[in-house]
C-alpha cells in the first residue's frame, strides 16, 4: 500500500487533477445496497476530493458531510458544486484532526471511495468510523482489489488479507458484507 503525504495531495488538486469519475455501476450499486432511509438520511464521504460522490449522495436524498484533508480539494468542491444543497464541505484529516465537526447523531452511510489505500492506520480509521454508524448503517469501501488490478497498480489495491482485516472485529454491529467488483 502507498501513503501519499498531504502536500502531494494539495499539489494534485492545485494542478487541476482529480480521480476516475463516479461510474454508472458504482451509482447502481450504491442505490441498491445503501438506499436512503425513509425521511432522508445522513452520509459521510471520507476523502471526498472534489466532491462528485458527495453531490451524487445529496441528489439521492442524503444530507452529506464531505471531508478531505487537502484544503485545495475542498476549495475546488465548494466552487464546482456551489449550487448543490445538502452538502457540508469540511477540510478534515480523518486520521489526525479532532472529529468534533462530524455529526454527533451518527451516519446512515459512510463511504470511502478510492482513498482507503492511502491511509496510514487503516484498521483504526475503519473501526473508528464504524462507531459513527447509526443502527442499520452501512460503511462502504470502494477500492481496487488486487486480483483485478494490473501489477504496476497493486500498491493501491487490497489483497485478500487486507480485505479480511477491514472486515474483522465488527462483532454484533456488523451483520455482513457484500463484495462486488466492476470495471
Amino acid at each position: 500500500m502507498t501513503y501519499i503525504a498531504r502536500d502531494q495531495w494539495e499539489q494534485h488538486y492545485c494542478d487541476g487533477k482529480g480521480f476516475r469519475s463516479l461510474g454508472e455501476r458504482e451509482r447502481e450499486l450504491l442505490a441498491e445496497h445503501t438506499p436512503v432511509p425513509d425521511g432522508g438520511g445522513w452520509a459521510l464521504d471520507v476523502g471526498c476530493g472534489t466532491g462528485e460522490l458527495a453531490v451524487h449522495l445529496a441528489h439521492l436524498g442524503y444530507m452529506v458531510d464531505a471531508c478531505d484533508f487537502a484544503d485545495s480539494a475542498i476549495a475546488r468542491a465548494r466552487v464546482e458544486h456551489a449550487d448543490v444543497e445538502g452538502v457540508r464541505w469540511m477540510a478534515l484529516d480523518i486520521e489526525r484532526d479532532d472529529s468534533a465537526p462530524l455529526s454527533e447523531e451518527g451516519y446512515d452511510l459512510i463511504v470511502m471511495r478510492l482513498m482507503y489505500p492511502f491511509l496510514r492506520d487503516r484498521g483504526s480509521v475503519v473501526h473508528g468510523l464504524g462507531e459513527r454508524l447509526r443502527d442499520r448503517g452501512a460503511l462502504v469501501v470502494i477500492t481496487p482489489v488486487a486480483e483485478n488490478t494490473p501489477a504496476e497498480r497493486r500498491g493501491i489495491a487490497l489483497d485478500e488479507d487486507e480485505i479480511s482485516l477491514v472486515c474483522a472485529g465488527w462483532g454484533g454491529r456488523w451483520s455482513g458484507w457484500t463484495r462486488t467488483a466492476w470495471p
